[in-house]
């Protein structure tokens, strides 16, 4: 047998069947009628009752869209690209076009349609393909919506089997729906589920792909393009196959004016040439695909379905709209500041985070990188969340939080030479490996011996900082305040756990050996910059339905987006005059690169030991920011410190951002928080008194720069506390900390 006999005599096969299935269809839809109109009416209701949820629903939501603080898209969420919209924003005749070559007697039958069946299979028969539709409009809606919102694989396999069983079920539904809804109504919904090819689902994602135009504004060629492509979107795809699109594009031109919709004059003009495409862009999807700020845009995508519990489902298929609260100009800041100092895909990281004091809003995530993909300058784990190595003396802003809130007064004096032995914490010597006491120094040997806590802040100093922890007695207080400014410890690879720390006592800490995240950082000394308030990080202010209304959770509650801050998590005394003995550490201190004239800020630098991470946190009462650099790969020393690349970040990225803003200062000191309760100068241990009230601020003294102010890491640190690199220190074993050889 020749292969065209063979396709003769399928095409044969498929006329009989598709007459013997209509034939069934009459009888299996008609029967009930025959039973009188009490039946009839009955099986109606029936019918429209027994239609599924998802039929019944409004039309596929659409992309859920992420927009920045200002309104401008940051990408969708889709799983497939589709715009839905209502009947008056498609263009008239494009519903012509796609009803002329459908579904010609749409507007006649009561969703189905055997007359048409039947002449469909005829035509498709004497053509030797299939070039008219022989289901109506309304049952391909039917099938397109159980398909499209299948949940498992047999429910795919359900809605397009082929089987007589299911064209029955298929046509009932349609005769459900041709009751329920106008005929206006379920043309628009079948414009808004149908898959145009080029990943366009609906008629306004196809507008936009083949023409660049909006679905109301769509000319008749071009609407006659669009509804040809429904029967083979591929094979008629006028990218991909011009010729086939403009052949496709007549023949609906042509049908249309064999039904006297359009003129001779109308066919001739719209035939004439090619199919003309000007071909736009699809949405964007993903974060990989974020028109900016991808890592903050794979933040926002966690917290939405860890934090908010929304489902990855609905989040993709929803059509939410997630307003957030991304800072696109600062966000932009970032990015040029970090490149300023660091090239894009550079071996060593750049990573910044700013968050808004006072509310936790994270306004801006920088990285140079590129985000998801497999070249060598991107990266899919997210830096700025995630902590990496420790952040070096960042963490002395905790000791000296935790020493003002036990009475210890900004000037609180201490003579602790290096190298300095301390009196309560123990470690191993790093060169012949004894336990014993603690010991540390500074890298610069022209160090002072003595300073009080505002000018060992300035110039950071190891050696008082753990004399400070000793005069404390123990690393509790610290450790506790860092979290209740906002810091965790939950990062059971890289990170030591509140609980380890404060069970092992590492003398350490106050020296940030611990693996931090810069949002924990940014986020921890913004509580500083608002006057001692705490807020959870948040990038999300609001999440809309596809009505624009709040969204529910499953058990009718709006879902949280609100701020969530605490009050005095530390004294607002204590958070003031710590800030303004922060702005010594950029106005004559180690984070001088940060200073931007006519603006006051505080700050803080750290380096860990062995240059593995440099750090730079800074604050102003708008906005807080914290500086890492470090080489995500490989544990290689950063040839800096904190006091250079991060400091100089933070000042190419916060300058422009400044610039036009007033200057706007920190309140003054407490007085009383500044003398505070302890007579200063010994470095011996001392059991924590209650915390003293908070007075009236006052103004705050000047801070004394201390000579050859550096910034200050640990030199070698004892294996116990290496934990920078993703090695966590040991469980056990005492009091383990650097031990840093004279």
């Amino acid at each position: 047998m020749s292969e065209n006999s063979g396709n003769k005599t399928t095409t044969l096969l498929k006329l009989a069947c598709g007459v013997v299935l209509a034939g069934l269809l009459v009888a299996g839809l008609l029967f009930p009628l025959i039973g009188g109109t009490g039946l009839a009416a009955r099986n109606s209701a029936d019918l429209i009752n027994g239609l599924p949820s998802t039929l019944t629903y409004k039309p596929p939501a659409g992309n859920t869209r992420v927009l920045a603080a200002d309104g401008q898209l940051i990408t969708e969420f889709y799983s497939n690209n589709r715009a839905p919209v209502t009947s008056d924003k498609i263009a008239q005749v494009m519903k012509q076009a796609l009803v002329d070559i459908e579904d010609s007697r749409f507007y006649e039958h009561n969703g189905l349609d055997v007359q048409g069946t039947i002449r469909a299979l005829v035509t498709n028969v004497a053509s030797g393909s299939v070039r008219e539709g022989g289901s109506t409009l309304t049952q391909q809606l039917v099938k397109q919506t159980l398909l499209q919102s299948a949940q498992t694989p047999e429910e795919q396999q359900a809605a397009v089997q082929q089987s007589v069983g299911r064209k029955l079920r298929e046509a009932r539904l349609a005769m459900a729906l041709d009751k329920k809804y106008s005929k206006d109504e379920i043309l628009t919904r079948y414009l808004n589920i149908v898959y145009f090819g080029e990943g366009a689902y609906g008629i306004q994602a196809a507008a936009q792909r083949y023409f660049s135009v909006n679905a109301s504004d769509l000319s008749l060629p071009q609407a006659a393009m669009l509804a040809g492509l429904v029967q083979s979107p591929s094979g008629d795809d006028p990218i991909a196959n011009p010729q086939n699109a403009q052949n496709r594009r007549n023949e609906v031109l042509q049908r249309m004016h064999s039904l006297g919709h359009i003129t001779q004059k109308e066919l001739t003009d719209a035939s004439a040439g090619p199919v003309q495409v000007t071909a736009g862009q699809s949405a964007p999807n993903g974060c990989i695909n974020a028109t900016i700020a991808p890592f903050f845009c794979d933040y926002v995508q966690s917290y939405l379905v860890n934090k908010l519990k929304i489902s990855p489902d609905q989040l993709n298929n929803g059509g939410l709209t997630i307003k957030t609260t991304l800072d696109p100009n600062l966000q932009r800041s970032a990015d040029q500041g970090i490149l300023n100092s660091t090239p894009l895909g550079a071996t060593l990281a750049g990573v910044l985070d700013a968050v808004q004091p006072g509310t936790g809003h994270v306004l801006a995530m920088s990285v140079n990188r590129r985000f998801g993909c497999g070249d060598p300058g991107c990266e899919s784990v997210n830096y700025n969340v995630r902590p990496a190595y420790g952040s070096g003396s960042t963490y002395k802003v905790f000791t000296a939080a935790a020493a003002l809130s036990q009475g210890f007064g900004a000037h609180y004096t201490i003579t602790a030479p290096q190298p300095y032995t301390s009196k309560v914490f123990k470690g191993t010597d790093p060169t012949t490996h004894a336990y014993g006491p603690l010991k540390v120094m500074n890298d610069d040997p022209f160090y002072a011996a003595t300073y009080d806590m505002t000018s060992a802040l300035v110039a950071s100093t190891n050696t008082y900082f753990v004399a400070l922890e000793d005069a404390l007695g123990s690393v509790t207080a610290p450790v506790q305040i860092s979290q209740a400014m906002g810091m965790h410890y939950d990062d059971t690879v890289t990170q030591n756990s509140a609980d380890e720390i404060i069970r092992a006592q590492y003398g350490a800490f106050t020296l940030g050996y611990n693996a931090t995240s810069p949002l924990d950082l940014a986020s921890a000394y913004s509580t500083v910059a608002a006057s001692g308030t705490q807020c959870d990080p948040t990038p999300v202010t609001a999440v809309l339905d596809q009505n624009g209304q709040p969204l529910k959770d499953a058990k009718g509650q709006v879902i949280d987006t609100g701020n969530h801050c605490k009050q005095s998590a530390i004294a607002p005394g204590v958070a003031n005059t710590l800030a303004n003995m922060m702005v010594g550490v950029v106005n004559g201190g180690t984070g001088r690169k940060a200073a931007i004239p006519g603006h006051v800020i505080g700050g803080k630098t750290g380096t860990t030991e062995g240059n593995f991470q440099a750090a730079f946190g800074g604050i102003t009462p708008d906005y807080s920011v914290s500086v890492m650099y470090f080489d995500p790969k490989n544990k290689v020393p950063v040839g800096g410190v904190g006091g250079g690349v991060p400091a100089q970040i933070y000042h190419d990225t916060m300058a422009p951002i400044l610039a036009n803003q007033p200057n706007h200062p920190f309140p003054p000191a407490d007085p009383a928080v500044v003398a505070g309760t302890r007579g200063g100068g010994a470095a011996t241990p001392a059991p924590p008194p209650a915390p003293v009230p908070t007075p009236t601020p006052g103004p705050a003294p000047a801070p004394t720069p201390a000579p050859g102010a550096v910034d200050q890491g640990p030199a070698t640190t004892s294996p116990a506390t290496r934990t920078g690199g993703g090695r966590r220190a040991p469980r056990g074993g005492g009091n383990g900390g650097p031990i840093l050889q004279p």
